[in-house]
C-alpha cells in the first residue's frame, strides 16, 4: 500500500467510481479506481482532493474476497 497525499498527484490516470450503496449525494462512501493495471486507488468521497491510497491489485482482490466471503 502506498499513500499519496496532496498536492503530489498520482502518476496514474484514475477513473473513480462510488458504490451504488453510497448515499443519494454520493458523498458518504469511498471511491475506488480499478482502471489502472495491477493498482487500485481508494479515496474518501468527502475529501476528493485529500490523500488517497494505492493498493496492489492482488491485495485488493484478496480484501474483496475476504469481505464478501460471509
Amino acid at each position: 500500500m502506498r499513500e499519496v497525499t496532496s498536492p503530489a498527484p498520482s502518476p496514474h490516470p484514475y477513473v473513480w467510481h462510488t458504490s451504488s450503496y453510497s448515499g443519494a449525494s454520493g458523498t458518504e462512501c469511498v471511491e475506488v479506481a480499478i482502471n489502472v493495471p495491477d493498482v487500485v486507488g481508494v479515496r474518501d468521497s468527502k475529501r476528493r482532493d485529500g490523500a488517497m491510497l494505492e493498493f496492489p491489485g492482488e491485495a485488493w482482490s484478496a480484501f474483496i474476497q475476504a469481505a464478501t466471503a460471509h
